[in-house]
């Protein structure tokens, strides 16, 4: 549509925004009335906008559509980890949630794909209908699943600060928030710096970074049933760490792949740990706010890193910025031992 770079930008902030501001409400929603029909109606809002984008023929229509579809995908992610949660049973709550956070980076990873084939042997009317009979598959999945019928719902629940987000969950989602603006970093501004020392074909530190998230995510949720959640996150923060200092210091692609690997088994375990420990920390009856107050950290630690690591980098160097990212690492690392580690386990023995 010829469209300029800020308009570009304002369509594309209009999904995030949207997702962001429902959250909070979503978890609400799911622990008053119940997860299913929340998680059905938000697949529907989500896949008719598909729809709506074959006949949009301007920019403020787009982004209109795009801030309605940003609502149904706030309200989906937080329903359908939810159901998980409820699935999934409490002593291997750490290896479940970490495969069903394998299932989102997968899909992440191979939408884009399907997506700009779709559109480079078709066209973007031909994506789109295929994006809408994926989003009616979502739908089919949903229906499927059996939620557990003993999960109380608060359905008196009044509408306060209280019930839109979990008390119990605030600590290890403000520790989240801090590692995520580490990750929202990387991910805006890893494949400029590829391209700033000479990397031919940066799209390959996603692939390699996946794979990091997949090998974490398939073989550290046995560890977190077992031993809880102390060593394993310790161990993965200071991946963190050392990747993010190889990137920044490391300038030649052996330095960019290997933080790839690095950085991505790490980050991989961050946030399925801490889901884990806000649901362990959580009543039945209000996980929807707690994973909707974990959810809404994730979102604005990786909007602040995008702004912030912009910034940086603006001044000084990407490759400062991302030692940067290496010592905000550090303080979530901190945080988490002297402060959230804690007051989790105090929480769990009692």
């Amino acid at each position: 549509m010829h469209a300029d770079k800020s308009a570009i930008g304002l369509v594309l902030a209009a999904y995030t925004i949207a997702s962001v501001t429902v959250r909070p409400v979503s978890g609400f929603a799911l622990d008053k009335f119940g997860r299913k029909i929340i998680l059905i109606s938000a697949l529907i809002l989500y896949s008719m906008i598909f729809i709506g984008y074959m006949f949009a023929l301007s920019i403020a229509l787009i982004t209109v559509l795009r801030f309605i579809q940003g609502l149904g995908w706030g309200i989906s992610t937080i329903s359908g980890s939810t159901v998980a949660v409820d699935i999934i049973p409490s002593e291997k709550r750490g290896e479940g949630i970490g495969f069903y956070s394998l299932s989102t980076t997968l899909g992440m990873s191979v939408g884009p794909v399907i997506g700009l084939f779709l559109v480079h042997h078709g066209s973007y009317f031909a994506m789109f209908v295929g994006m809408f009979v994926f989003s009616i598959i979502a739908i089919i999945c949903a229906g499927i699943v059996k939620v557990p019928i003993n999960i109380p719902h608060a359905t008196n629940m009044g509408f306060n600060l209280h019930n839109l987000f979990e008390p119990k969950a605030v600590i290890p989602s403000v520790n989240l928030l801090v590692i995520m603006t580490a990750y929202g970093g990387l991910l805006s501004f890893v494949a400029l710096y590829g391209k700033e020392m000479g990397v031919q074909d940066t799209s390959l530190f996603f692939l390699v970074f996946a794979a990091g998230i997949a090998i974490s995510r398939i073989t550290v949720g046995k560890t977190f049933d077992k031993n809880g959640p102390a060593v394993i996150l310790t161990l993965c923060l200071l991946l963190d760490i050392v990747g993010f200092a190889v990137l920044a210091l490391i300038k030649n692609p052996v330095g960019y792949f290997a933080s790839a690997i690095l950085i991505g088994f790490g980050n991989g375990v961050v946030f399925p740990v801490f889901q884990t420990m806000v649901n362990n920390l959580a009543e039945p009856a209000h996980r929807g706010a707690a994973n909707s107050t974990l959810y809404t950290a994730l979102d604005l630690g990786m909007g602040a890193g995008m702004i912030l690591i912009g910034f940086i980098s603006e001044h000084t160097s990407l490759s400062v910025a991302f030692m940067c990212c290496a010592v905000i690492c550090v303080i979530g690392l901190a945080l988490f031992r002297f402060r959230v580690l804690n007051d989790y386990l105090q929480k769990i023995a009692s």
